[in-house]
Formats: structure tokens, sequence, C-alpha cells
């Protein structure tokens, strides 16, 4: 399982470039500065940084996700899961079930989720 796990600016940082790519870069340095109060070389460093976990890629100064922002949240739940968990899905629910009831649309919907994948 890769790693994707990200500090909260980030996160905020990432929010920003799924909610505008394709950037250029030098629009992306603007959005930064006007958003997170960051420099220039801020930018770039934390871009290089998600570009080397393979979240993004910068070519020719056109910044694009490699890494959707379902599929990061997805990978970010399956690490939760199975950190917390032990990879049970089962666990999970049951302790999340035992704080909160579930409605009777989320039932429907986990029931619809469980028979799609029993094909």
């Amino acid at each position: 399982m890769e790693d994707y796990r990200l500090g909260e600016m980030e996160q905020r940082f990432a929010q920003l470039i799924w909610a505008h790519e394709p950037i250029g870069s030098g629009e992306l340095v603007k959005l930064c500065e006007k958003e997170l109060g960051w420099k220039k070389s801020t930018t770039y460093t934390v871009l290089r940084r998600l570009c080397e976990k393979g979240l993004f890629q910068n070519e020719n100064g056109a910044v694009t996700s490699l890494l959707s922002r379902a599929a990061y949240e997805s990978a970010q739940s399956a690490a939760f899961v199975e950190h917390a968990f032990s990879g049970s899905l089962p666990k999970f629910l049951a302790a999340f079930t035992a704080r909160r009831k579930l409605s009777q649309k989320e039932i429907d919907e986990l029931q619809r989720l469980i028979d799609e994948s029993r094909g």
C-alpha cells in the first residue's frame, strides 16, 4: 500500500491543486501566496515532495494530479482501517455502529455495496 499520508498544509495544498487542475505552476505560486501565505520557494518545495509521493506531476509548467482526490481519500480510508482495525472492515463497522445508529438509508446503501461485491 502506498504511503500518501499528508500533513495539514500538504492536504490544503493538494486540495487547491485538485480544485484548479490543470494549473500552471506560476498560477499555483500566486494561488498559494493568496490562500496559504506561502512564498514561491515553499510552493515549489511542497509540490516537489508531493510529486515524489506520486500524487501530482509538474510537466512543462503544468501541474496535474496522478492520483484523484477520490483515490487519495480511498487510500487514506484503507490505511486507517488497516492501522486501527488490523484491516478488518467488520471490526471497523462494529466500532462505528456501537456509537452511532445507522439510518435505514445507510443500511440499504451498505447492503447494495455488499450485493455488488458478491457479483
